[in-house]
Formats: C-alpha cells, structure tokens, sequence
C-alpha cells in the first residue's frame, strides 16, 4: 500500500514531539555543565525558557550560559511553532479521521478468517461481490483505483486500495488467513500475474481467475488457478441454449425464479457428529423437513452419484448438491455440521 497523506500527516507530527523531547534532553544537559546545575534545576531552566512563560532565573547566568539561552529560545520557539501548526493541521484538516478509519478498515481485515480476496472492483468483481455478501460469506476488495474502492465503501463493503501482483498488498489483505482469492481484473495478463503471486504465497488456497480469451485458460491454470471461468464463453452457451432449446432454459428461469424466491444450488458437507450422518435418504426425509432436493451425493473417495435414491446412506464426510431457497439450505447446512 502507498503512504497514505495521513500517515504523511502523522509521522510529522510524532518527528515534531520527538525533536521537542530531544531539545529538552539538549537544553537540561547543557545546563548542567554550562552552569554546574543540578538536573531538577537544569530541567525547570529548559522548560521555562522554551515555553517562553517569563519566569526568573534561578541562578545568574554566566555569558556562556545565556548565549546557550539565546540559542535554546531560537530552537525552542521554532520547534512549538512547528508542532502546533501540524497537530492544527492534522485535527484541522481532518486527517486524524482518515487515519483512524484507515487503522480501524486494517484491524477489520485482520480479524477475518477463511475469507475471499476479490482482486478488482470491475463488472465481474461487483457481482462477485454483491453475491457473496447476499450469502453473508466475509470478503475483502482489492483494487488501485481509489475511485472505487471509495465506492466499494460507500456500499458498506471492506475494501483496501493496492496492487493484487504485490505481495505486500496481498498480506494487507489477510491472504495468509484467506480460504480463496478471485482475480477479476480486466486483462488476462494482470490476472495470469496475480495467481503467480497468490500461488506462491498460497500453495493451498482455492483461486479462481477470470479469462477473456481461450488461450488464456491454459496459461492461468499453469499459474496456479484452481478455477478458470471465462463470461463470454458463458455468455455463448446461455444465449446459443434459448435459440436451440428455448424451453429447457424459459423452465430453468422459472424453477430458479419460482414464486418469487430465488433457488440456489449449493454444496453442503455432511460432518461425522451430524444427526444426519449414517441414515438414508429416505429416512432423513429432506424434502419434507427442509424443503430442499438433494441433485446428487458425494460418498468420501467415491465418485459423485448423480440419481441417489431412497436407499442412497448418506455416509459421515459425504457432500450433498441440494437445491432450494437461501434459508432452506442454511437450514440443511446447520443440521449437516456436528451437533
């Protein structure tokens, strides 16, 4: 991340106080051996020539001490008027604000865990993003462009301004803390950089990166994407599916649109402590219960089966493709983790 203006502003302010306390260090020392004070006394002479208040001497000077006196009111008066007009201007201007948004945006990031790095705010990173949010699922935006991540912001969403190729901003980030990372930016070659860099700080982390040309897939997958989605190619096959089979896709929009609530496939892993665990599909009557249809099961190590039955068990590990609303499948969620 760049040097933001008001850590600029900050780190002023702390070199002023810094330079005063070491002129008072000076100032107390010099009295010290100039005049033979003791250091309460040398202390008290450095504070009230400094500040200027007019209080008396406690001691006549010698001429060598008031030459180091004439000195010590230069360097004193300088160094106040300096640190008053940058504290004013930190308060005045209010980048003590900023500043304390920018830390309190960090410790939010550093409280996440096991959740997504959106690498560029564009048409495909707002969606990814309202999606994710829709499925309270924690995530971060990342993007240079300061326009939006103030947007982003403004959306209540947390966003950090930075390169997604650099690995400092990726720290900032929490990507040591992350469960996946998706890299939206709008060239293939931006993106191809950013899984390498991700990659490498992340040998096990699921990334799933966008490509605009085929050619690009096979270069993101040997950079380490886990997933590789390219919306054109999405785009084709959906427009080319309602010229040449118009009905499957008008009943896909209307089962996935049903009365007005959106249905959702989703995965949902079956914990050995679940209630689930070891009964049928039948005797768990998930449809009744829930609401929700299983598509297909997932015994551990086996292949996925496609048509389960009544008779399907629904073994400890299993991973279940159900279909239903929002609120039913975090239902058949919660009752799938351990009790």
């Amino acid at each position: 991340m760049e040097e933001s203006v008001q850590r600029r502003a900050l780190q002023r302010l702390f070199f002023s106080v810094g330079a005063l306390t070491l002129l008072l260090l000076v100032g107390t020392a010099g009295y010290a051996l100039i005049e033979g004070m003791s250091w309460i006394d040398a202390l008290y002479m450095v504070v009230i020539t400094v500040s200027t208040v007019g209080f008396g001497e406690i001691n006549p000077l010698t001429p060598a001490g008031r030459l180091f006196t004439i000195g010590l009111i230069g360097a004193g008066a300088g160094l106040v008027a300096f640190t008053l007009s940058g504290a004013a201007e930190f308060i005045l201007s209010g980048e003590w604000q900023e500043y304390l948004d920018q830390r309190r945006r960090q410790h939010m990031v550093e409280q996440l865990s096991e959740h997504t790095i959106i690498c560029g705010y564009g048409r495909i990173g707002r969606h990814v993003a309202d999606e994710l949010h829709a499925q309270g699922l924690p995530f971060v935006v990342l993007d240079m462009n300061e326009a939006k991540v103030e947007h982003v912001r403004h959306k209540g969403y947390l966003a950090l301004r930075g390169n997604a190729a650099n690995e400092e901003d990726l720290e900032s980030a929490g990507i040591a803390r992350a469960g996946s990372l998706v890299s939206t930016a709008n060239s293939d070659a931006e993106n191809v950089f950013i899984v390498l860099t991700a990659r490498s700080m992340r040998p096990d982390m699921v990334i799933v990166a966008r490509a605009n040309f085929d050619e690009s897939e096979d270069k993101l997958l040997r950079a380490g994407a886990t997933r590789v989605i390219l919306p054109y190619r999405i785009c084709g096959r959906r427009m080319a599916a309602l010229i040449s089979r118009p009905g499957v896709a008008d009943f896909l929009d209307e089962v996935m649109h049903a009365s007005g609530l959106e249905l959702l496939i989703d995965q949902v892993m079956l914990d050995p402590g679940s209630p689930l665990a070891g009964q049928t599909l039948g005797t768990a009557n998930l449809r009744s219960r829930f609401g929700v249809t299983v598509l297909a099961v997932g015994p551990p190590g086996d292949r996925v089966d496609i048509s389960p039955g009544v008779q399907t068990v629904l073994a400890p590990g299993s991973m279940l493709i159900a279909l239903g609303t929002r609120v039913q499948l975090q239902a058949l969620a919660a009752i799938a983790r351990a009790a």
